[in-house]
Formats: C-alpha cells, structure tokens, sequence
C-alpha cells in the first residue's frame, strides 16, 4: 500500500516491504490456556514509537483539537483490524509445524497515553487448538513495514499451562535461522516465500512443548 497523506493505517502498518522497518511497537503476550488444555485466547498490548503515534494523531484528529476522541479512536480502532486482517493479525502461530489461523479480534482498542499511541486485542484460534506436541506463539509482520518486539522474555507469557508442559522463549537469529533450515525448505520457499513460514523462522516466540 502506498502512503499518501490521506491513507488509513493501513499503508502505515503494511506498507511495501522495504530493507528495514519504519514503524516500531514494544508488544507483550500471553497465551491463556483453557480448562480442557488447549488454547482459549492470545491476549495482546502493542506501544507504538512515537513518531508513528504522531502520524496517527495527524491522521485521524478530524476536529483539530490535537487529542483523539471516542468516535476517533474507534476509526482507528476499525482501521488496524482491517489493514493486519489478511497477515493473520501479524499472529504467527504454529501447531507441529502447520500454520494457525487465529480468528478476528472482537474487541480491538485503541487509546492514546499521553503521546503514545497504545493497542490491546484478544485473538483465538478458529479451530480447536489443543496443546500437545510443540506449539509456538509469536507476532511478525511479514511486510517489514513494522517491527513488533518484546523487549524482555517476561513480556511473553503462558497461563494456565497443563501439567507437564512447558514454555519457553525463542529468539533466533534471523541468518542462523535460514541458514539451518536452508536444506530441508524445499527451492520454492525462497522463490516466494511464505509470509508465516518466514514468521516461523525468524520471528521471537513463545515456544510450547506438551506430551503428544
């Protein structure tokens, strides 16, 4: 998407892919375990940079008073939702290798503190996803446009783990990463690379292993 002055945050979150990102959130995650064991939900806070929170600002202040308003945030609320939709919501979830697809957010919000533009959701699974095997959690955002990162390892979180699992976190060096799975991806992977695929190798995760 192309940035104009008029675009949504669309263009401003997924943009075309460039050599390195332009748009910067400090995230924090927490997987939420149901009582069955499985995944009930992914719960989500994304602190945006300061210079993006600024163009937001500009963006959607339609009455100029230089803050925005309930009805204001709700469009950028409903813009954020819309424009991440098809990237899985920038989820990157993995059960024993297979691509999750995580349903859409019903209540994404935005708020501003102080300059900082701030984002809260909830996302769940739209299947079944019980915990066995190794699942992983991560966030990625497979146009380079944004770089969501968690600062420390406690920013992402498991709760209510079954007995006998455990979680840990995964931070992989982008160039290891490729160069260790280079001989079992198979050539078309590099010749069109799969956005999740990518987020898999690359991105930082909550990584969960159960007994099968």
């Amino acid at each position: 998407l192309t940035f104009l002055v008029t675009a949504s945050l669309a263009a401003l979150l997924c943009g075309p892919a460039r050599a390195h990102p332009h748009v910067f959130a400090e995230a924090k995650m927490r997987l939420v375990v149901n009582a069955s064991g499985g995944v009930d939900k992914l719960v989500h806070n994304w602190v945006f940079d300061d210079a993006f929170s600024s163009t937001v600002l500009v963006e959607f202040d339609k009455d100029l008073d230089l803050k925005l308003s309930e009805a204001e945030l709700k469009d950028v609320q409903g813009t954020i939702v819309d424009s991440i939709g098809d990237y899985n919501y920038f989820q990157t979830i993995s059960n024993n290798g297979a691509d999750v697809k995580m349903s859409r957010p019903p209540n994404l919000t935005a708020r501003m503190d102080g300059t900082t533009l701030v984002i809260s959701f909830e996302s769940a699974p739209e299947k079944i996803l019980p915990l066995r095997g190794k699942v992983s959690f991560g966030i990625y955002d497979p146009t380079f446009y944004t770089a969501i990162d968690f600062i420390a390892d406690t920013d992402l979180q498991a709760q209510n783990l079954p007995a006998g699992c455990e979680a840990k976190v995964i931070r992989p060096s982008p160039e290891e990463a490729m160069a260790h799975n280079q001989k079992r991806l198979p050539e078309s992977f590099f010749e069109a690379p799969d956005a999740l695929s990518m987020g898999q190798l690359v991105a930082t995760r909550l990584e969960v292993t159960c007994p099968p």
